[in-house]
């Protein structure tokens, strides 16, 4: 808008300093008239007074503007914490009553800031600011109204704002809202052992908050259990870890009458289950050349505990053998078999042959230790097909295979080892380098003798010569086991033939034997990884996969087919937005996934308060002021007020208003003119002279 302003000017034609020497030498002159009361001394003045006067050259100017209007900021606070309840929509409506208000009010324009949800960075509202700030001039900024409920994240100490700020809150004041925290709670624990989760109940809002909250404690959603808890203090939870990977632990607080929201109840906590050290026994029958590689790679394991035996002669032979041949200690057979056998995580039978050395009350112990859980590998040879082979003692009834026959069971001659039809599907073969596919071989070395067997149960995931069984791994009541119908794995880790991956495969293998998440070939998995829950299901089984039943943790179900992603692979991806526990199942298995970290700082605190934002309101002179009802929001009058006046008083907030302005045209007239001064100091001399001379 343009307007045009007058003034007066000045322009001396002398220097400010010379200007004074001549105000003081028409005082120094004036004085002695005035001393003596002449009759002339006031025209003098006015002679004196009319000569500076013209001097100072004075001037009417006029000013041409354009004026600039002033800029507010209304920023709306959209995130997770300011959509609870009825917050969303009483923003939107304060929202749409405040830019009607705006739009009414002269040199005044509006911009809107929206503040979006920042994930686990709480909410960013100053960041907004300063960005809406950057295009901002700062001599036309009016004012800043924040919707928000006062919980930001980002808000500096010193406000560096000047001029108001505002905050206008959903709800009224006096709020209280039950939080559950987590203080400390571990990422890992030891398979078989116990952890401690440490949390606190918090009453916010709440004057001296004492008594008790129950605790609601679920474990990767098995039956709830309850524990009375004090609030404000301190409290211990024990989680047993009974199995490798991640165990979700979902705690809930009971809802206190009258809080704002029971987001904040709720608390997941992920532990990943992790093994100690493996014990492993090694028991080695007669020496073969690959015996040195088995205790060479059990060894390279940092994480391996081995005990490792070679027998080479039943403990009741009696011969003419040097003792200082001998075993420095006798086999301790009971003590192995019998009174520790459940302290070892695996049992490795390396060409081991029954030749009375192992009682088969001790061979019935390994098998009972196998169907309670525990994990055995055997790899066998020539001796798996004589009379003294473990598949004809109490072992054999725990073992997937068995000789075949009587005649020609061990096969001899050149053979590249393959990945099974079945083992394309299995974790411990699928994706292994070099393998080989239909319309090639292995590139692996070649082995050159395995053994001929009836397969039983398991699953196959390898083969010999015409599809002859070769690794073998089988599930056995709750343990398992793994068999391998050869003892020429060891030329691969002496690169024969170019070698081929026995250290990847026997990891694998001993990897699932100890039932790691990752190697398990029928199995259900959820993870949330940037607001999408994506859930992998694993399976031996051919054809199309089962629809996944998806459960949200506000109990929302929904159902989808996953896509075949290969090696028995298939994967769903739906997104997970809604902080908790996910559920997921194809109505077999059940999988887990925690939504958001533990006390993230959006719902730390979900009470509409200005207390955040004290630093703003007390640096700007700007207040805070609560909407109340969501259907009809007590929204203030906006007045414009001039600087340093009062921005804020009852039913009213206050914007500044700056006045900025552009000159476009200035147009100055001399009040004085040179022609004019010269007739009036002559005049008002020639009037002094003649009243002095009277």
């Amino acid at each position: 808008m343009s307007q045009s302003v007058a003034g007066i000017d000045f322009a001396p034609v002398l220097p400010l300093w010379l200007l004074g020497i001549a105000v003081a030498l028409a005082l120094l002159a004036l004085a002695p008239a005035i001393w003596r009361g002449a009759r002339g001394v006031v025209w003098r003045g006015v002679t004196f007074a009319l000569i500076l006067l013209a001097l100072a050259n004075p001037r009417l100017v006029e000013e041409s503007r354009e004026t600039r209007a002033d800029i507010a900021l209304l920023v709306v606070d959209q995130s997770d914490s300011a959509r609870i309840g009825t917050r969303a929509e009483q923003i939107e409506a304060a929202r749409r009553e405040i830019e009607a208000r705006a739009g009414r009010l002269p040199d005044l324009e509006l911009r809107t800031v929206e503040v979006p949800e920042a994930g686990n960075q709480g909410t960013r509202l100053f960041s907004a600011v300063e960005r809406a700030l950057a295009e901002v001039p700062r001599a036309r900024l009016a004012g800043v109204i924040a919707l928000t409920d006062g919980q930001a994240h980002d808000i500096p100490a010193e406000s560096p704002i000047d001029a108001p700020f505002h905050a206008l809150m959903p709800g009224r004041a006096g709020e209280t809202d039950r939080r559950l925290r987590v203080i400390e709670a571990p990422g890992f624990g030891i398979v078989g052992r116990e952890v401690e989760i440490r949390v606190a109940v918090d009453d916010l809002g709440v004057p001296n908050a004492t008594g008790a909250a129950r605790l609601t404690i679920r474990r990767d959603g098995e039956a709830p259990r309850s524990e009375s808890v004090p609030v404000g203090r301190d409290h211990r939870i024990v989680v047993p870890i009974q199995r490798g990977g991640p165990t979700v632990v979902e705690i809930e607080a009971e809802t206190r009458p009258g809080e704002v929201s029971t987001l904040n109840n709720r608390q997941v906590v992920t532990i990943n289950g992790v093994r100690d050290r493996l014990r492993v026994l090694l028991v080695s029958g007669e020496p073969h050349a690959g015996e040195r590689t088995w205790r060479r790679l059990l060894k390279a394991d940092p994480n391996v505990d081995l005990v490792h035996f070679t027998i080479l002669r039943p403990p009741e032979k009696d011969d003419l053998t040097p003792l200082n041949e001998l075993a420095l200690i006798a086999f301790p057979v009971r003590e192995l078999f019998q009174v520790k056998l459940r302290d070892f995580d695996l049992i490795v039978f390396d060409r081991f042959s029954n030749r009375g050395i192992l009682p088969a009350a001790y061979l019935r112990n390994i098998a009972d230790y196998v169907r309670g859980g525990g994990a055995l590998l055997m790899s066998t040879g020539p001796e798996f097909s004589g009379p003294m082979s473990l598949a004809l003692t109490p072992l054999g009834g725990v073992l997937p295979a068995r000789p075949a026959g009587r005649q020609n069971i061990v096969g001899e001659g050149a053979f590249r080892p393959r990945v099974s039809e079945l083992g394309f599907r299995h974790p411990v073969t699928e994706g292994l380098p070099g393998a080989n596919t239909e319309q090639a071989e292995a590139e692996w070395g070649r082995w050159y003798r395995w053994l001929r067997a009836d397969q039983r149960g398991g699953s196959a995931i390898m083969e010999g010569p015409d599809g002859a069984p070769l690794l073998v791994l089988d599930r056995v009541g709750e343990g398992r086991v793994a068999l391998l119908l050869s003892d020429h794995i060891w030329l691969w880790s002496r690169g024969h033939d170019g070698g081929g991956p026995q250290q990847e495969v026997l990891r694998r293998v001993a990897h699932w034997l100890m039932r790691e998440t990752e190697l398990e070939e029928e199995d259900l998995t959820a993870r949330i990884e940037a607001s999408r829950l994506t859930v992998t299901r694993r399976s031996l089984e051919s054809g199309a996969p089962p629809e996944i039943t998806v459960t949200a943790p506000d109990g929302t179900v929904t159902r989808a087919m996953p896509e075949a992603a290969g090696g028995g692979r298939s994967v769903l991806t739906v997104p997970a937005t809604q902080p908790g526990v996910w559920n997921a199942t194809d109505g077999r298995r059940t999988a887990f996934a925690a939504a958001a970290a533990a006390n993230p700082m959006e719902v730390a605190d979900l009470r509409a308060d200005p207390e955040k934002l004290r630093p703003l309101l007390t640096g700007t002179g700007g207040v805070a002021r609560y909407l109340g009802d969501a259907t009809a929001p007590a929204v203030p009058d906006l007045r414009r007020v001039a600087p340093g006046r009062d921005v804020a008083g009852p039913g009213w907030i206050g914007l500044r208003r700056n006045g900025d302005h552009t000159v476009t045209g200035i147009s100055a007239i001399p009040l004085l003119p040179p022609w004019l001064a010269l007739t009036l100091v002559l005049g008002a001399a020639m009037v002094a002279w003649r009243r002095e001379g009277r």
